[in-house]
């Protein structure tokens, strides 16, 4: 008994398509995981070290994402942030930012106080901030600069806006009389500063998930090329 192997052209074109696609979706899972594995070890190297002191700016913000911080100063309630669309152990609500100037020095950094439940869309939550000086610990965020927003920027003496859809620093900058550090400071969660829920995710929770993801779509794309060959398997009969 012999076989013959001819497959359709339209078939052996779909088989491609699907299995290079397939193969892109699981190296693009791969790659999610590989950054998330390098994230969680510069956190584990930036928990080993001292916190800097913000008295100076920082403006050289490449290698400061997870770094420690320690700052003293008077927040500024005027010109705080509600970042919308944030997930807490499944509940939907906002990231409360408030800028804070720093005690001695002209410059201004955005500290991120933690997660608020949302109560009513689109409306302004009503928060606490206190009064005088404040001691806050924790560590540097740097914000992605690139996403898709149909929100209208802000412009300086007009009615504020306090509730984005995303953290824009560049906006920030612009919207705001006052000059500030290009990044943010999630607040520790051991902090007594006004802080509300500070559940900061992990890099490396999610680095099983994206491998299965990886491993998940490599199969299909074994799968397919299987299929592929064992229907355009055909015996040959004498």
């Amino acid at each position: 008994m012999k076989y013959s192997f001819r497959p359709g052209w339209l078939m052996s074109f779909a088989t491609l398509a699907c299995a290079i696609l397939f193969l892109k979706a699981g190296f693009w899972q791969y790659n999610k995981a590989e950054i998330k594995t390098n994230q969680q070890l510069q956190l584990n190297k930036r928990l080993a070290e001292s916190p800097l002191t913000l008295q100076k700016p920082l403006n050289d913000i490449k290698d400061l994402n997870y770094k420690r911080v320690k700052v003293q100063g008077y927040y500024n309630q005027n010109y705080q942030i509600f970042l919308d669309n944030q997930v807490d152990n499944t509940a939907v609500g906002y990231h409360v930012l408030t800028p804070l100037q720093v005690q001695g020095s002209k410059q201004v950094v955005l500290i991120n106080r933690g997660w608020i439940k949302g109560l009513i869309r689109r409306e302004s939550p009503i928060v606490k901030t206190p009064n005088g000086l404040q001691l806050i610990e924790g560590s540097i965020s740097v914000p992605a600069n690139r996403f898709f927003t149909l929100e209208t920027p802000s412009v300086q003496n007009v009615i504020w806006q306090s509730i984005w859809q995303n953290l824009d620093m560049n906006r920030y900058v612009k919207s705001v009389p006052f000059k500030i550090q290009p990044f943010v400071v999630r607040m520790d969660a051991k902090s007594d500063a006004g802080g509300f829920v500070r559940n900061w995710p992990i890099p490396g929770e999610r680095v099983t998930k994206h491998l299965g993801y990886a491993y998940q779509w490599f199969g299909f794309a074994l799968t397919i090329i299987v299929i592929y060959i064992v229907l355009n398997i055909k015996k040959v009969e004498h």
